[in-house]
């Protein structure tokens, strides 16, 4: 994640990257999908596949920075033409440090914004502006003694409070990393092929989430419960008409087929898991081809019930909103 440093102080100094800029205007907005499967039910069985919350529904890029843009083009009728610039993902921004400041939230331990009366299950944006607004006051930390997001990580990826090593971490072991999975660290992501929450699932303040109002959010071609046998199988052409519009399809063809073996080898073994795995040996990339290998090795490896484990612990977790 070189990128990350790329732009040097910009990142941390709004007038560098947008000059003029005099204030932020930090917004967030509910993503958890209404209706979807119960989310502990799938990572509880190892032979579906497990996609973060976030992802399940219409890429949340184009929606919030299509809101965030009617947001500036009222304000420009109320205050007259004004210098803006808006953010989703999209240029080094601090989006978390700024919306702290903003008061929508604290930055929890899990390095996650969290807010007293929405939990963490939100998106965020910036409206970088030329107009001189009153500041808002920044949110105290609430998470107390709390440990049960740094307890719950699979891969310990939140060696300590406030603190995320990227490296070990789901999200950018599925999402971002190119080439294969640390060997180390695949028994540990488990049936998730697409990012984690466990960090999020496990925090108290989430008892409070709500819901998304927004109906593209809802969850797309069965994919908050699919067969890892039955994705596994899809096609390119079925992967890019299925993750059409979806954050899914930044991942690509190959790095989904690469998620998806991980999960079938710490699945349990199956006529269906052993026959996709064994259509695929063959691939064009070697990536795809190493994964495979590796999944039906460990599915002819004898194993009991105990390496399929769940780093959520039943007394600390918070279910999903609704």
């Amino acid at each position: 994640m070189d990128y990350m440093a790329r732009h040097g102080s910009k990142r941390w100094t709004p007038a560098e990257l947008v000059p003029g800029t005099l204030s932020v205007i930090s917004a967030r907005m509910d993503y958890w999908p209404a209706d979807s499967a119960d989310t502990l039910s799938v990572l509880e069985q190892p032979e579906l596949g497990y996609v973060s919350r976030y992802a399940l529904g219409r890429d949340y890029h184009k929606l919030l920075r299509s809101r965030l843009q009617k947001l500036a083009d009222d304000i420009a009728q109320r205050v007259g033409p004004f210098g803006y610039r808006v953010f989703v993902d999209s240029a080094p921004v601090l989006e978390k440090p700024l919306a702290r400041n903003a008061g929508l939230g604290w930055i929890g331990k899990h390095t996650n914004l969290i807010a007293r009366d929405a939990g963490s299950y939100f998106f965020l944006g910036e409206i970088y502006t030329d107009l001189l607004l009153p500041p808002d006051s920044a949110v105290d930390d609430h998470c107390g003694s709390c440990t049960r997001c740094l307890d719950a990580c699979p891969t310990g990826a939140l060696p300590a409070p406030y603190q995320i090593d990227a490296r070990r971490c789901i999200s950018y072991l599925t999402i971002e990393l190119h080439g294969p999975i640390p060997l180390e660290l695949r028994p540990m992501l488990g049936n998730r092929i697409y990012g984690c929450d466990d960090c999020q699932l496990v925090c108290p303040w989430n008892k409070y989430a709500k819901l998304a109002g927004e109906p593209d959010f809802r969850a797309r071609h069965g994919l908050d419960a699919s067969s890892l046998v039955e994705l596994f199988g899809w096609e390119e052409a079925t992967f890019l008409a299925r993750t059409e519009g979806s954050a899914i399809r930044r991942v690509g063809y190959l790095r989904w087929l690469r998620n998806i073996a991980v999960a079938l080898g710490n699945g349990p073994r199956s006529d269906a898991a052993l026959v996709v795995l064994q259509d695929r040996q063959s691939h064009a990339d070697e990536t795809v081809r190493e994964a495979v290998r590796w999944a039906l090795e460990r599915l002819q490896t004898p194993r009991t019930a105990e390496h399929f484990p769940s780093a959520l612990d039943r007394a600390t977790r918070i279910r999903a909103p609704g």
